[in-house]
């Protein structure tokens, strides 16, 4: 049958979530266009002829950017079977059933969706009006080599920067998926429960090698936690290098896996690991354990001396506005990014992400969260909340516009950081001390020019900067409050 798989944004990466089940389907017979709507337009012939639609969902900003496209979909094409497959399409069961899906698919979803397909075909489009008995799979997969044909190049998404030495072209894939840990605002967490599931290393390297072949220079693996199979993460690392020596890569590793399995750190840096993304979150131990981050501040200047002895890049992120944080405590994050000498590590965006609250967020766990957060915002698909501290929220507005006018500008990182500083201080009423940016920072750190987001939401200009669908920008954050 003809199946249309869509992504409307993956973090500027070439969707594995299209790659993996178009593989899958097409072993089968299918036929299959992949569309990822952040680097290509609607293509409305293949939505007009086809008998199922399947749109991947992994986090919120595709999310809601999926929910302004689905009437436009209904209207092109109001007989095909509509689906929504991935992360976040649980989440969201009830808005997605209202807006006429009817098959939502979480968890591992490629069988699920190979089952649909052919349940389908076999006795028509229309043969299943309600979602399949089984929302959520954790069925060990044997994964498919992933098939990126007919996707953009590689070229049209977000590239390394490597200081003084130019740009780098780059590929991206999986070695894991879901998550051992329960960190309390995670997205993982309600469709995952703990668990995670390996793609198979055979697979991972072809797909890899595939990539290579198609003039990938840089691989960024994208598990949510590289380390939660330690085993499995070595012995690729070590796989890796061995057949593409010239070829670097990153991961995501948390805190609490840096530490307990710091002895493994040379190791990513001698294969090739230009830097690790960890989601440090706050450096205010009350509010990490909130979040049940599984770590401390004291841990996090740990791995920041582990990495900085290693001469290892560290890539923290954060979410710094929480209904916990204080105009006390944004400064002191500020300080200690700056006395720990990690400015040109941190994407300005970082520092003006607003802490997101889905359905179905163990944040809602804590009594003082159902106390202060708002009814549940279908438009926004998130539960809104406000500071106690009118000033936090003003402040998160400035930083986030402070961030997206130095994206547009190209600014260098400490100069942002340093208009952020003085935007802060004036916020409390305090005058700014002289900082050297120039002293406080070490140079020359490898990035990627699409920031990482986690457990947040870009804002409007941030959603175009990276690519995202124009339209569908407008749609999606018009009239909302919050978009972090």
């Amino acid at each position: 049958m003809n199946i249309v798989l869509i992504s409307t944004y993956e973090l500027g990466r070439q969707p594995f979530g299209l790659a993996s089940p178009a593989a899958w389907l097409r072993q089968r017979g299918h036929n299959v266009v992949a569309l990822d709507l952040a680097r290509q337009s609607l293509d409305e012939a293949s939505i007009g002829s086809a008998q199922l639609l399947a749109i991947y969902l992994p986090m919120h900003t595709a999310t809601r950017l999926a929910t302004q496209l689905i009437p436009q979909l209904r209207k092109q094409n109001p007989s095909a079977h509509l689906c929504c497959y991935g992360l976040y399409a649980p989440m969201n069961v009830d808005y997605l059933r209202a807006l006429g899906v009817s098959t939502i698919l979480g968890g591992e979803f490629e069988e699920g969706l190979v089952q649909l397909a052919e349940r389908l075909s076999a006795n028509g489009r229309q043969e299943s009006a309600q979602p399949v008995e089984s929302m959520i799979s954790m069925a060990r997969l044997q994964f498919e080599v992933p098939d990126r044909s007919g996707m953009p190049a590689m070229e049209k998404y977000a590239h390394l920067i490597v200081p003084g030495d130019g740009f780098r072209i780059v590929g991206s894939t999986e070695a894991s998926r879901g998550c051992k840990h329960l960190c309390r605002h995670c997205p993982i967490v309600p469709v995952y429960k703990g668990v995670f599931r390996i793609v198979g290393r055979d697979v991972v390297l072809e797909d890899v090698r595939r990539q290579v072949a198609a003039g990938a220079q840089h691989i960024t693996f994208g598990d949510p936690d590289f380390f939660n199979g330690i085993r499995h993460a070595m012995e690729l690392v070590e796989s890796f290098h061995r057949e593409f020596p010239a070829v670097t890569y990153d991961v995501t590793i948390k805190v609490e896996h840096l530490l307990k399995y710091e002895e493994h750190l040379p190791t990513l840096r001698d294969t090739g690991c230009l830097f690790v993304i960890s989601a440090v979150e706050s450096v205010d131990n009350a509010v990490l354990e909130f979040l049940d981050k599984g770590h401390t501040r004291e841990d996090f200047l740990l791995v920041v001396k582990a990495f900085r002895a290693l001469g290892m890049a560290l890539h923290p992120t954060f979410v710094p506005f929480t209904l916990w944080t204080t105009v006390d405590g944004y400064l002191d994050l500020l300080r200690v990014v700056e006395a720990q000498g990690v400015i040109e590590n941190v994407a300005p965006i970082q520092l003006g992400i607003r802490l997101l609250i889905p359905e179905g967020s163990r944040m809602l766990e804590l009594e003082d969260v159902r106390r202060q957060v708002g009814p549940f915002d279908p438009q926004s698909l998130a539960y809104p909340w406000k500071n106690t501290d009118p000033r936090l929220d003003a402040l998160s507005d400035i930083v986030q516009e402070i961030a997206a006018a130095a994206e547009r500008q190209k600014e260098s990182r400490p100069a942002t950081f340093e208009r952020i500083w003085k935007a802060a201080h004036a916020a409390a009423g305090l005058p700014a001390p002289q900082i050297d940016i120039r002293s406080s920072s070490h140079a020359a750190i490898p990035f990627l020019s699409e920031p990482w987001y986690c457990c947040a939401e870009p804002t409007r200009d941030q959603l175009v900067s990276i690519g995202a669908p124009r339209p569908l920008v407008k749609n999606a954050v018009a009239g909302a409050d919050d978009f972090v």
